[in-house]
């Protein structure tokens, strides 16, 4: 069973950057589709981005399109999320998730089975 550790987290003003990285278990990385998710006080969590399994297809919420970039590294079973311009309502826990079924060339945003254990992202104002 593939296990996923997040890290990079922390606090940060608003305007300023931060980069989450989620390592990945295992040796079937490649063929899992990886995602980040958040999730803030008193709200229910939601997807932020999500990549294909060659990492040639990224996909992004609304709220984070043009400030957040994910990316992934099969060599390095590793999935990564570039923060900029980081504003305080991206405040929340943020996780790190696998889809073991998926396909090459499409991109998930729900039917993720493994969770990494999420890292705090703190923005203030």
């Amino acid at each position: 069973q593939v296990q996923l550790v997040e890290s990079g987290g922390g606090l940060v003003q608003a305007g300023g950057s931060l980069r989450l990285s989620c390592a990945a278990s295992g040796r079937t990385f490649s063929s899992y589709a990886m995602g980040w998710f958040r999730q803030a006080p008193g709200k229910e969590r939601e997807s932020v981005a999500a990549i294909s399994l060659s990492g040639y297809m990224p996909g992004y919420a609304d709220s984070v399109k043009g400030r957040f970039t994910i990316s992934r590294d099969n060599g390095k079973n590793t999935v990564y999320l570039q923060m900029n311009n980081l504003k305080p309502e991206d405040t929340a826990v943020y996780y790190c998730a696998a889809r073991t079924q998926a396909s090459s060339g499409r991109i998930y945003y729900t039917g993720y089975n493994i969770w990494g254990q999420g890292t705090q992202v703190t923005v203030s104002s």
